[in-house]
Protein backbone atom coordinates (compact mmCIF):
# COMPACT_ATOMS: atom_id res chain seq x y z
CA UNK A 1 0.00 0.00 0.00
CA UNK A 2 1.11 3.54 -0.73
CA UNK A 3 1.67 6.02 2.12
CA UNK A 4 -1.50 7.91 1.02
CA UNK A 5 -3.57 4.71 1.14
CA UNK A 6 -2.23 3.89 4.63
CA UNK A 7 -3.02 7.43 5.80
CA UNK A 8 -6.54 7.26 4.31
CA UNK A 9 -7.26 3.96 6.05
CA UNK A 10 -5.92 5.29 9.35
CA UNK A 11 -8.12 8.41 9.06
CA UNK A 12 -11.16 6.37 8.05
CA UNK A 13 -10.78 4.42 11.28
CA UNK A 14 -11.37 7.64 13.26
CA UNK A 15 -15.00 8.02 12.14
CA UNK A 16 -17.84 5.54 11.84
CA UNK A 17 -19.97 6.83 8.95
CA UNK A 18 -19.44 8.20 5.48
CA UNK A 19 -21.24 8.64 2.18
CA UNK A 20 -21.43 6.24 -0.72
CA UNK A 21 -21.79 7.81 -4.18
CA UNK A 22 -22.72 6.14 -7.45
CA UNK A 23 -25.52 6.30 -9.98
CA UNK A 24 -28.81 4.49 -10.19
CA UNK A 25 -30.61 4.45 -13.54
CA UNK A 26 -28.19 7.14 -14.78
CA UNK A 27 -28.97 9.47 -11.85
CA UNK A 28 -26.35 10.21 -9.19
CA UNK A 29 -27.12 9.51 -5.55
CA UNK A 30 -25.51 9.54 -2.13
CA UNK A 31 -26.27 7.18 0.71
CA UNK A 32 -25.06 7.13 4.28
CA UNK A 33 -23.18 4.00 5.28
CA UNK A 34 -21.32 2.59 8.27
CA UNK A 35 -17.84 1.34 7.45
CA UNK A 36 -15.10 -0.87 8.80
CA UNK A 37 -11.68 -1.55 7.31
CA UNK A 38 -10.70 -5.19 6.98
CA UNK A 39 -7.47 -6.30 5.33
CA UNK A 40 -7.15 -3.06 3.34
CA UNK A 41 -10.69 -3.22 2.03
CA UNK A 42 -13.57 -1.03 3.05
CA UNK A 43 -16.69 -2.96 4.09
CA UNK A 44 -19.93 -0.97 4.22
CA UNK A 45 -23.22 -1.58 6.02
CA UNK A 46 -26.23 0.25 4.70
CA UNK A 47 -30.01 -0.07 4.69
CA UNK A 48 -31.03 -2.68 2.14
CA UNK A 49 -34.62 -1.46 1.93
CA UNK A 50 -33.75 1.22 -0.62
CA UNK A 51 -32.06 -1.21 -3.02
CA UNK A 52 -28.97 0.98 -3.33
CA UNK A 53 -26.69 -1.95 -2.61
CA UNK A 54 -27.95 -3.81 -5.67
CA UNK A 55 -27.26 -0.75 -7.86
CA UNK A 56 -23.70 -0.71 -6.48
CA UNK A 57 -22.98 -4.43 -6.92
CA UNK A 58 -20.28 -4.74 -9.60
CA UNK A 59 -20.25 -0.98 -10.21
CA UNK A 60 -17.57 1.63 -9.63
CA UNK A 61 -18.48 3.69 -6.58
CA UNK A 62 -16.89 6.35 -4.42
CA UNK A 63 -16.96 6.27 -0.64
CA UNK A 64 -15.98 9.32 1.35
CA UNK A 65 -15.73 10.22 5.00
CA UNK A 66 -14.43 13.25 6.89
CA UNK A 67 -14.12 14.86 10.29
CA UNK A 68 -15.72 18.17 9.30
CA UNK A 69 -18.38 17.98 12.01
CA UNK A 70 -15.92 17.41 14.87
CA UNK A 71 -13.73 20.50 14.65
CA UNK A 72 -14.25 23.41 17.00
CA UNK A 73 -14.51 26.76 15.18
CA UNK A 74 -11.42 28.92 15.53
CA UNK A 75 -9.35 26.16 17.12
CA UNK A 76 -6.07 24.68 16.03
CA UNK A 77 -7.14 21.61 14.13
CA UNK A 78 -6.70 19.75 10.91
CA UNK A 79 -9.79 18.86 8.97
CA UNK A 80 -9.54 15.96 6.57
CA UNK A 81 -11.56 14.10 3.99
CA UNK A 82 -10.77 10.75 2.40
CA UNK A 83 -12.24 9.16 -0.69
CA UNK A 84 -11.96 5.59 -1.91
CA UNK A 85 -12.98 4.83 -5.49
CA UNK A 86 -13.30 1.30 -6.76
CA UNK A 87 -15.57 -1.61 -7.51
CA UNK A 88 -18.23 -2.62 -4.99
CA UNK A 89 -19.45 -6.13 -4.39
CA UNK A 90 -22.30 -7.41 -2.22
CA UNK A 91 -20.82 -9.56 0.53
CA UNK A 92 -21.86 -11.50 3.59
CA UNK A 93 -19.75 -10.24 6.50
CA UNK A 94 -17.93 -12.60 8.79
CA UNK A 95 -18.98 -12.74 12.44
CA UNK A 96 -15.82 -10.76 13.31
CA UNK A 97 -16.78 -8.04 10.81
CA UNK A 98 -20.33 -7.89 12.18
CA UNK A 99 -18.87 -7.35 15.62
CA UNK A 100 -16.71 -4.49 14.31
CA UNK A 101 -19.79 -2.75 12.91
CA UNK A 102 -21.45 -2.70 16.31
CA UNK A 103 -25.10 -1.96 16.92
CA UNK A 104 -27.25 -1.21 13.88
CA UNK A 105 -29.93 1.47 13.72
CA UNK A 106 -33.42 0.26 14.61
CA UNK A 107 -35.14 2.18 11.80
CA UNK A 108 -34.34 4.11 8.65
CA UNK A 109 -36.99 6.59 7.48
CA UNK A 110 -39.51 4.78 9.64
CA UNK A 111 -38.71 1.32 8.19
CA UNK A 112 -37.05 -1.47 10.12
CA UNK A 113 -33.34 -1.44 9.35
CA UNK A 114 -32.46 -4.22 6.91
CA UNK A 115 -28.66 -4.50 6.73
CA UNK A 116 -26.95 -4.91 3.37
CA UNK A 117 -23.18 -5.14 3.02
CA UNK A 118 -20.76 -4.10 0.29
CA UNK A 119 -17.03 -4.56 0.02
CA UNK A 120 -15.15 -1.82 -1.78
CA UNK A 121 -11.88 -2.75 -3.43
CA UNK A 122 -10.14 0.65 -3.65
CA UNK A 123 -8.40 1.45 -6.93
CA UNK A 124 -7.93 5.16 -6.20
CA UNK A 125 -7.52 6.75 -2.80
CA UNK A 126 -7.29 10.44 -1.99
CA UNK A 127 -6.69 12.39 1.20
CA UNK A 128 -7.40 16.12 1.50
CA UNK A 129 -6.55 18.18 4.56
CA UNK A 130 -7.44 21.69 5.69
CA UNK A 131 -5.08 23.05 8.34
CA UNK A 132 -6.37 25.90 10.52
CA UNK A 133 -3.19 26.59 12.43
CA UNK A 134 -3.75 29.89 14.26
CA UNK A 135 -0.06 30.81 14.08
CA UNK A 136 -0.20 31.26 10.32
CA UNK A 137 -1.67 34.38 8.67
CA UNK A 138 -5.17 33.88 7.34
CA UNK A 139 -4.74 36.15 4.34
CA UNK A 140 -7.72 38.27 5.40
CA UNK A 141 -7.32 41.94 6.19
CA UNK A 142 -9.68 44.04 8.22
Amino acid sequence: MSPEELQAIELLGRVRYGRLATSMRALPFLSAARHVVDDGRVVLRMHGGFGYHTACDGAVVAYGADNFDTAAPGGDCELWAVQFTGTAEIVRPSPAQCELFGEAPARVNGEMFDPAYLRLEPHFVSVHTLDFNASQPSGHTA
